[in-house]
């Protein structure tokens, strides 16, 4: 059995995980952590029964990391936290699969050099959806026929969402840009903003869109419009289970959901 913990384990995320993890062959859940509920049963957080597991305070996670004996930690946290966590998860010799977005440059690379230094197996992606990763694939193909169209990206989360533009735009971004070799991205735009060699990317933001996205190829007279829509949580949750059982059995280094996928 492949042991996994799950970090903010009682918010709408890792309720999903938890309830999956449980239901997931071959997944043991080891672990829950949160700054909520702490003491309280992770089970009856998730509304999904008493699961003997509880709730234990951040603060604890490497002594409980150890004494669980946890293969793998799942973090679909925010930047500020997954920046602090990520190392001390490593140092403890546990896997990693961190969904977390909005991390600067300078963030990534301090949890990258983490899991480098300890030799650890990590997954680390913007989006574990797997429609959306063939999504990535297929705009990556689409941009080789069309390097001289207008390309830009739209984005529509809900309006609790706190990073923007997503991950995942700013990753189908760098897809496109690599794609046709290297072009500015442009965020929104306002007053004069004459179109240049970009690529446009555009937030929403509102009510309960769980995550749609939309790149635009626009030429002369036509566009192509690719476009994935997201319509529960539980898509990235499934990508992510996925990878933990994936992650275990690679060789150390860092991974992205086109490597567990085999795109």
């Amino acid at each position: 059995m492949i042991k996994v913990a799950v970090i903010g384990a009682c918010g709408r995320m890792g309720s999903l995980l938890v309830e999956t993890i449980t239901k997931t062959p071959k997944l043991q859940l080891s672990a829950a952590f949160d700054i909520n509920n702490v003491g309280k049963d992770v089970g009856e957080m998730a509304r999904i029964g008493t699961l003997g597991i509880e709730v234990s305070d951040v603060k604890a996670l490497e002594a409980v990391l150890k004494k669980s004996k946890t293969d793998v930690l799942i973090d679909f946290t925010v930047a500020g936290a997954t920046v602090v966590n990520a190392p001390l998860v490593a140092a403890c010799g546990v896997n990693l699969i961190i969904g977390t977005t909005g991390l600067s440059p300078e963030q990534r690379a301090l949890i990258d050099e983490a899991i480098r230094e300890n030799g650890i197996r990590a997954v680390i992606s913007p989006n574990y959806s797997v429609g959306v990763n063939v999504f990535f694939k297929l705009i990556r193909e689409a941009a080789q026929y069309l390097s001289d169209y207008d390309i830009e990206i739209i984005e529509a989360h809900h309006n609790q969402k706190k990073d923007a533009p997503s991950g995942t735009a700013l990753r189908a971004a760098e897809v496109l840009s690599e794609a046709v070799g290297g072009k500015e991205f442009v965020y929104g735009r306002e007053g004069l903003a004459p179109r240049k060699n970009e690529i446009g990317i555009h937030a929403i933001r509102g009510g309960d869109i769980t995550g749609d996205h939309t790149v635009l190829f626009v030429g002369s007279s036509e566009r192509i419009e690719i476009k994935h829509m997201a319509h529960s949580r539980q898509i990235f949750v499934n990508g992510a289970v996925q990878a933990a059982a994936w992650v275990c059995a690679q060789e150390p280094g860092i991974y992205s959901m086109d490597d567990v996928l085999g795109l």
